[in-house]
Formats: C-alpha cells, sequence, structure tokens
C-alpha cells in the first residue's frame, strides 16, 4: 500500500514539473489575442442551467441522526428456515449389469433415501403498520418451512407469509400483536440523484446496522433476466448479505426503497447496492395483502432500450425511449394498434426514456386501466389509448388460488406402493370435498405422476403448479397419474372461476 502511494504522488510530481515546463508554449495556443475573443465568448452558457440557490461553503453537513433513530426500531431480523427432508433419489448401481447378467436378473437402477439437512437463512425486514405487516424480499423466505422475526428490542415473533412476488422480489409477511414501531412510506419519485439516503438492516448478521450514501441513480436495470422487473434506485451506501429485505431511507426518517441486491464480483459490498422504489413496493404489498396475489398489467411487448446505434441502424429519428421488437399477440398493445418498430417515449405525459422507466410505470397500474401512450412511429410523433390487461388477457381480478381450491387431501406415495407398481414418485389424493378436482370427475386413491407436464413428487410441486397455472391464460391443470389398480388416467382440472 505504501509504494502504490509513493507511485502516485511520484507520478503526481512529475506531471506537475512537465506542466511547468510547457507552461508558456500551451498558454500560447488557447488564449485568446488582445482584442478578439473573450473568456466569454469561448464559454458560452446555456441561459437555462440552474444554479444551486445556496453557498455550498457556508452550508452545514446534513443531519442522519433523526433518520437513522426512526429507522432501527422498524428495521428486523428475518431468519428463514428450511427443514431438515428426507427425499428418494434413483441411482445407477455400478455392479447391476454385471451380475444382472451373471445371474440372469436383469440388474438396473435402485432407490436410496437422502437426508437433506436444514437450511437458515437470514435477512431483514420493515415494519409497515402497527399491527405487525412486514415487507421483505422474496428471496429471504423463498421456500422457508419456518420464519422467524426479531425486533430490535429482542422481541422474537414466528411470522406467517402473506403473500410473494418473485417478479418484483417483494413479499408480506405478518406477526401477531400491536403498536408495533412503524416507518412511514414516502415516495420514491421525490427523489434526486445525489440525495443523503441511509441503508439499515442486519448485514453479516449484526443488528441495526445503519450506512449512508447518496441516490447514485434511478431507474437502473441490472439486466439480470429470468422475468423481473427491474427499475432499481441505486446508491452507494453500504449494503451487504442480510440487508436484503432492509430500509433505503431519505434524510426526512421515510421509506423510500427496499434494499435487494448488491453488484459484486465477491459477494460483498464493492461499491454499489440497489433497492426496489416505493411506488413498485406500495402497489405489489397492497395487492398481496388484498389478494394474496399481484393484480400485474402487462403491455404486451418485448424489446429494450433505444439507443443512437439502434436509431441509425432502423433510422428511427430519435435516440431515447424503449424499441418495440415484437408485440405479443392478443395482448394490450397489439389490440390497441402498437407495431413493430415503434418506439415508446410517454405513458400519460410522463416521459419514458428506458425499459426500466416503462417497467417501473406500468407495475403501479392495474389490469383494465386506460392509459396514453406516445410512440414515436416512421419519425411522426403519435399517441394511442391503450387499455391494460392481465397475463390471462382478462382485466378481472385474479385471486390467490391456494390448494384449497383443489378441495383433496394429498400425500406422498409410501414405499411399500411405490415398489408394487414400479414407480419412483407420486402424490396420492387420500380425501376429497368439493372442489375442482372432484368436479374433475377424479377420486380418492388416485396418484398424481405429472401435473401440466411436470413430474409431481411432493404437496409443494403441486402447489408451484398450480400457482403458476391460474397465472396462465389456459386456466387449466392437466393431470396425468394412476390409480392403485394400475389403472392410467388423465384429467383436465378447470382452474377458471364461475363467477
Amino acid at each position: 500500500m505504501k509504494q502504490t502511494t509513493k507511485n502516485i504522488l511520484g507520478l503526481g510530481f512529475v506531471v506537475a514539473i512537465s506542466s511547468g515546463v510547457a507552461g508558456v508554449t500551451t498558454y500560447s495556443l488557447v488564449a485568446p489575442k488582445k482584442g478578439n475573443t473573450s473568456y466569454e465568448e469561448m464559454f458560452q452558457q446555456n441561459p437555462n442551467v440552474r444554479r444551486a440557490s445556496f453557498n455550498a461553503s457556508e452550508g452545514g453537513p446534513v443531519d442522519l441522526t433523526f433518520a437513522a433513530e426512526n429507522s432501527i426500531h422498524a428495521v428486523v431480523h428475518i431468519k428463514s428456515t428450511i427443514n431438515a427432508k428426507t427425499t428418494t433419489v434413483e441411482v445407477q448401481d455400478p455392479f447391476a449389469d454385471f451380475f444382472g447378467d451373471f445371474f440372469g436378473n436383469g440388474g438396473g437402477r435402485q432407490q436410496r433415501k437422502v437426508q437433506q439437512p436444514p437450511k437458515v437463512g437470514i435477512g431483514s425486514g420493515v415494519i409497515i403498520s402497527k399491527d405487525g405487516y412486514i415487507v421483505t424480499n422474496n428471496h429471504v423466505i423463498d421456500d422457508s418451512d419456518v420464519i422467524t422475526v426479531t425486533l430490535n428490542d429482542k422481541r422474537e415473533f414466528k411470522a406467517r407469509l402473506i403473500g410473494a412476488d418473485a417478479a418484483t422480489d417483494l413479499a408480506l409477511i405478518k406477526i401477531e400483536g400491536n403498536d408495533f414501531p412503524t416507518l412511514p412510506v414516502g415516495n420514491s419519485d421525490d427523489l434526486k440523484v445525489g440525495e443523503w439516503v441511509l441503508a439499515v438492516g442486519n448485514p453479516l448478521n449484526l443488528s441495526s446496522t445503519v450506512t449512508a450514501g447518496i441516490v447514485s441513480a434511478k431507474a437502473r436495470n441490472l439486466g439480470m433476466g429470468g422475468g423481473g422487473i427491474e427499475s432499481f434506485i441505486q446508491t452507494d451506501a453500504a449494503i451487504n448479505q442480510g440487508n436484503s429485505g432492509g430500509a433505503l431511507v431519505n434524510t426526512r426518517g421515510e421509506l423510500i426503497g427496499i434494499n435487494s441486491a448488491i453488484y459484486s464480483p465477491t459477494g460483498s459490498y464493492a461499491g454499489y447496492g440497489f433497492a426496489i422504489p416505493t411506488t413498485i413496493m406500495k402497489k405489489v404489498v397492497a395487492d398481496l395483502k388484498e389478494y394474496g396475489t399481484v393484480q400485474r398489467a402487462l403491455l404486451g411487448i418485448k424489446g429494450g432500450d433505444n439507443s443512437a446505434e439502434l436509431s441509425k441502424e432502423k433510422d428511427l429519428g430519435v435516440i431515447d425511449g424503449v424499441y418495440v421488437d415484437e408485440v405479443t399477440e392478443g395482448g394490450s398493445a397489439a389490440d390497441a394498434g402498437l407495431k413493430q418498430k415503434d418506439v415508446i417515449v410517454g405513458i400519460n405525459g410522463k416521459e419514458i426514456k428506458s425499459m426500466a422507466e416503462l417497467q417501473e410505470t406500468i407495475t403501479r397500474l392495474t389490469p383494465g386501466t386506460k392509459i396514453k401512450v406516445k410512440i414515436i412511429r416512421d419519425k411522426k410523433e403519435k399517441t394511442i389509448d391503450v387499455t391494460l390487461k392481465n397475463s390471462q388477457g382478462t382485466t378481472k381480478v385474479v385471486k390467490n388460488a391456494g390448494m384449497e381450491i383443489l378441495g383433496a387431501a394429498f400425500r406422498e406415495v409410501p414405499n411399500d406402493l411405490k415398489e408394487q407398481l414400479k414407480l419412483s414418485y407420486g402424490l396420492e389424493v387420500t380425501g376429497l370435498e368439493s372442489g375442482k378436482m372432484k368436479e374433475a370427475g377424479i377420486t380418492k386413491g388416485f396418484i398424481i405422476l405429472k401435473a401440466n407436464g411436470q413430474p409431481v413428487k411432493s404437496t409443494s410441486d403441486l402447489e408451484n403448479i398450480l400457482k403458476a397455472a391460474t397465472q396462465s391464460p389456459e386456466q387449466v391443470l392437466f393431470m396425468t397419474g394412476m390409480y392403485p389398480s394400475g389403472k392410467r388416467a388423465n384429467f383436465a382440472v378447470d382452474l377458471s372461476s364461475k363467477e
């Protein structure tokens, strides 16, 4: 470290000497001639440029103590536990073929039970209402069997999951009680680049940690893919593992983001962290609380950020906005008349410069909302009225379809029945009441092997497939399997509402 410092200082010394030697020549090249061009003419300023309204040298330091004190009591520590599980796997016996041929009994694969140890993860959460509703990241509590919440005053509670949304990486959980400390929710739209913010959470399992930084950028897309909605607040406040789900707070002590990600080659803080803005969080959390799932409006396009290079290649006539590469058939945009090669530059009077800004704007809206989309088509500006739809192509409310709508009880197929039927997995229907499965003609004893083409080895497998099916336009669950008698059967379970 000392050697590096010396090298830098040495370089600065050389530069300084060199500048002194060449100073006269340089000045003679750039200085305006007497009676000709003035400095004012050389540095012509745009009259619309705003200056700071105060003298920065006389301004006092920003006081962050109130925001910190206000935040730490409403930010909680979350421990998520996935219980130990025993799973049955098939393995190839390396001697099976040899001894099978020798003794004439064929050989083959063997089934073995594997004990998976419990998994424990940690993160943070923010209490948003005094009756115990807490916002956190979906990845903090995903697949958890037990969620434990510890408050700043060391009180410990078991939490239950209200709802989660993988697309925005947000989840809503609840602890029982009242009069919990809360954090007021601010408007992330009011944030300005350069504004001071605090990151509050439990990084590296250290409770109630506060770090400070500034807003480095807004509507940042990290390009992580996976169908997620990305429009992050970027900050240089230190965010580490365990900060996930914690609070990003402005100097007034208001929640303006949920800390979610770091961009680092090492997995630890390396300069920047990213938070989900409250403009997205408020809509998602409200939907999770009321419906158990997000009422997501979709514009129905595929595309990306426009650029000078793309604009030149496609002769678009504009360098900002979102380039429409594909319009989804039957979607909101297609019905309204948007076309490939259109460039979206505004929504409801708001300027749109990037896909992240477009995603953030649409994510706040609900199916059935009518919006005005400003586009550039053939280098001409045009405004199109669009009615937003959901993923099912309708404007109806989508209800969270829990396992109860199937009206059935299940168990994993016991080993003796698996051996009898030559099965390696399956989920047996052990009881039926009024519900979707009974309506489809399924009876007690049916063993589900696949649902919508995916293997069903446990109730959690079926629950995940069911959740995806309820969000699809088809609204159906195709089940294939067999009965203990060996009879094969197929059923189509209609999940659509009769309302």
